[in-house]
């Protein structure tokens, strides 16, 4: 960090103990006087009522998260700064996953970066630049990952909507180098292809490495369906580790095309099979077949039901209905592994929502395990938003 001037931005009384606490940001209505001729993204000093100093951060006028700190130290970031953060969350993903080629290197918040994801490929980065501040210090990000990585391409995945709500232009662009329609991955030493610039997220879903690899002993010789199955992840896995036969469904032709092709990757085509369906009509067709018909092992990975806080009771009650019908679908002394990926569904809720979906079964149901995302995605337990994906593995007794 080098010494700067930098304007301050004042809380009003009482609203700094959150941000003493460790949490990162500070809402729109918790200051007390916005500043005058400040554009979205610049550094401000934050300050408490009383004149306290509480750190370094972002300030956007235009978005609801209004500063998002960037240290708790006084001084702008210099050139180093984002190299030396950078190789610190490299050296944690090195640390948590050795071994591994394919990883989220920044989870924003988690690694002191707000605002900022990379994924790494193999020797490609899929960036998503999601805050203002991060936005004006792209070059200097860019720079720091070129010089840590010497990378093959860096993609600028901004076609996220978050950055609608910054006050950002959305796009898909190449930043840096050349990165391929396709790549070819490992996960969990299986072979996988993904599409980075039209992909879901990024492309891939790594933060369920780790469950994956959990549900390999639940899987032997069992009919599996694998629900929202995007591109055949948990399909392979579960027929690698012996399930008897796997059925994947999804909405996209695209990712199906990409999981049939992982399917022959990794030697699994005469196990698996993938069509195109709604996953409701699905487990309503299975609900209706014969007991001898039934899978006896249902994974269930919707896409992001509840953007915002104001869509969780009508994203409750969507999860509640898909969740049931999945229960009432499995044989007896069936799995169901079902997952949500929103940091507005708390665990506790999340819990909850599945006691009801059991209650309207009328069926009783174990909960053999609850979990979370892979450590690339770490959890700051000051800021409980950080930790967004809740995992259940659940058996009908």
């Amino acid at each position: 960090m080098t010494e700067q001037i930098l304007p301050e931005v004042r809380l009003k009384p009482r609203e700094e103990d959150r941000v003493m606490g460790g949490h990162l940001w500070v809402f729109s209505n918790e200051i007390a006087e916005h500043p005058k001729g400040l554009e979205p993204g610049e550094l401000v000093r934050i300050l408490s009522d009383r004149g306290a100093f509480l750190g370094v951060g972002f300030y956007n006028p235009a978005s609801l998260i209004a500063l998002r700190v960037l240290s708790r130290q006084g001084e702008a970031p210099g050139p180093m700064f984002f190299q030396e953060r950078l190789a610190k969350a490299l050296a944690y993903r090195r640390e948590t996953l050795p071994g591994e080629d394919s990883f989220r290197l920044c989870y924003g918040e988690s690694d002191s970066l707000p605002g900022l994801v990379i994924d790494k490929y193999a020797n490609v980065l899929v960036a998503q630049v999601l805050s203002a501040g991060m936005e004006r210090y792209w070059p200097a990000i860019q720079q720091a990952l070129v010089e840590l990585f010497d990378p093959k391409g860096i993609l600028l995945r901004n076609d996220n909507e978050l950055r609608k709500l910054e006050g950002l232009a959305t796009g898909v662009s190449v930043a840096y180098g050349d990165v391929p329609d396709t790549l070819e991955i490992t996960d969990g030493g299986l072979r996988f292809q993904m599409a980075p610039a039209s992909g879901q997220k990024t492309g891939y879903y790594l933060d369920q490495r780790l469950n994956r690899q959990f549900l390999k002993p639940f899987f032997k010789d069992r009919a599996v369906l694998d629900l929202y199955c995007y591109l055949g992840s948990f399909s392979v896995t579960a027929a690698k580790a012996g399930a008897e036969r796997v059925l994947g469904v999804d909405s996209s032709e695209p990712a199906l095309g990409l999981a049939r092709t992982n399917a022959l990757l990794n030697g699994v085509e005469e196990i698996c099979r993938f069509e195109r369906g709604d996953a409701e009509d699905i487990m309503t067709q299975v609900i209706e077949a014969s007991k001898e018909g039934r899978p006896d092992f249902i994974l269930l990975d919707p896409p992001n039901l509840v953007p915002n806080k104001k869509s969780l009771p009508k994203a409750v009650k969507a999860f509640e209905r898909i969740n049931g019908l999945a229960i009432k679908g499995l044989k007896r002394g069936g799995y169901l592994a079902t997952s949500s990926c929103s940091h507005h569904l708390s665990r506790e809720d999340f819990v909850e929502m599945l006691r009801a979906a059991a209650r309207r079964t009328g069926r009783q149901v174990r909960l053999v395990a609850l979990r979370g995302a892979s450590p690339d995605h770490p959890v700051l337990l000051s800021m409980p938003e950080t930790e967004y994906l809740n995992f259940a593995l659940l058996q009908v007794v």
